[in-house]
């Protein structure tokens, strides 16, 4: 696997896993101090910065993902095209276009910022809680997927009926109802007619 800023911060030269710092926030979203990853997820959890990507084809399809089995937090759900942490100081617009391009493997195009939400959803699987302060995007995916495997276990692109099916017979990610809905005005803009969201 190539070096990343990801894999050079999560890994050392001895391939010895390090921790992942995620920035704590305040309800209005100031940064308050940092916390690693894993700890900001056990319960009660611990408000800190997050992003969500939503990203469309030509015809008004949204893009989603499947996590791959081997991740800790959710694992072999459905979920939005991607989602992440920026590193503490990194800007959410940096983040959300450098997890994009890392599991995906494209660099979205019109990326735009889509507003925030700020949500509480434990996980009841994993025991862990999602207490974030997510940044939301939206954009458009017009190049060849390159999902990276230990990241993503499949793609699809659904159209909204296509995502209600889904929804009701696969299972989704705790997050991704709300940050959808919160999304919802800026992914009309992107989309128009085309997409009927």
């Amino acid at each position: 696997m190539p070096t990343t800023p990801v894999t050079a911060a999560s890994s050392s030269p001895n391939g010895v896993q390090e921790s992942i710092m995620l920035e704590l926030v305040d309800e209005d979203g100031n940064t308050i101090g940092t916390a690693e990853k894993l700890a900001a997820h056990q319960a009660p959890g611990q408000l800190h910065r997050a992003f969500s990507v939503f990203l469309f084809d030509e015809q008004g399809r949204l893009l989603i993902q499947r996590r791959a089995l081997g991740k800790y937090h959710s694992p072999g759900v459905w979920s939005n095209t991607c989602c992440g942490h920026p590193y503490p100081g990194e800007a959410p617009f940096a983040a959300a276009a450098r997890r994009t391009y890392e599991e995906l493997g494209i660099s979205p195009t019109l990326l735009a910022e889509a507003g925030t939400v700020r949500y509480n959803h434990p996980d009841p699987e994993s025991g862990l809680v999602e207490q974030e302060y997510n940044h939301l995007f939206v954009g458009l995916a017009q190049a060849a997927l390159r999902p990276d495997p230990a990241e993503i276990g499949d793609t699809a692109f659904v159209t909204p009926d296509e995502l209600a099916e889904r929804h009701r017979s696969a299972p989704f990610s705790a997050w991704f109802m709300t940050v959808l809905d919160a999304a919802r005005p800026a992914v009309r803009e992107l989309t128009g007619s085309a997409g009927g969201w």
